[in-house]
């Protein structure tokens, strides 16, 4: 299965990133090319660059990795101990392979749930006059129903 490989190289203060680019870019695509990849990219970000490339199988990522231009060129890069990384997949922010699964929102965003309210009750069945309407209800007689006890009109 064919696999990215990315070599990323950041700015320093003393030689910007793209001038290495100038530099080795027609050697290191050469190599590539040359050694199988199938295809490559080169991209430009506000704190350096990446080369990308890709070829079938890791061996020939060893084989190219392993050439003396490709050493020479990582060995070139303004800072090769902490401005040079160089890692399979694609380079920069393209992001990961496999999304992100869904994870809870922060503590912050959380909300409790309101406290459940007292239920209330509407007897649609009965009629009652102006004021308290339970005792009105108290006065109705008690009729079997199917369903259990319950009053007349609830």
């Amino acid at each position: 299965m064919s696999e990215w490989w990315s070599i990323e190289v950041f700015d320093a203060s003393e030689l910007p990133a793209r001038r290495w680019k100038d530099s080795f870019q027609d050697d290191l695509t050469e190599a590539a090319l040359t050694n199988g990849a199938i295809e490559w990219a080169w991209h430009e970000h506000r704190y350096g660059v990446v080369f990308e490339v890709l070829f079938d199988s890791d061996e020939q990522w060893e084989v190219f990795r392993a050439l003396p231009a490709v050493r020479s060129a990582l060995d070139g890069a303004p800072d090769p101990v902490n401005g040079l990384i160089i890692y399979r997949g694609r380079g920069g922010g393209s992001g990961p392979r496999k999304p992100r699964r869904p994870r809870p929102a922060p503590g912050a965003s959380a909300m409790a749930l309101p406290e459940p309210a007292e239920e209330r009750v509407l007897h649609l069945a009965g009629v009652a006059p102006p004021g308290q309407p339970e005792a009105v209800l108290e006065s109705l007689p008690r009729v079997k129903h199917p369903a259990g006890r319950c009053r007349m009109g609830a």
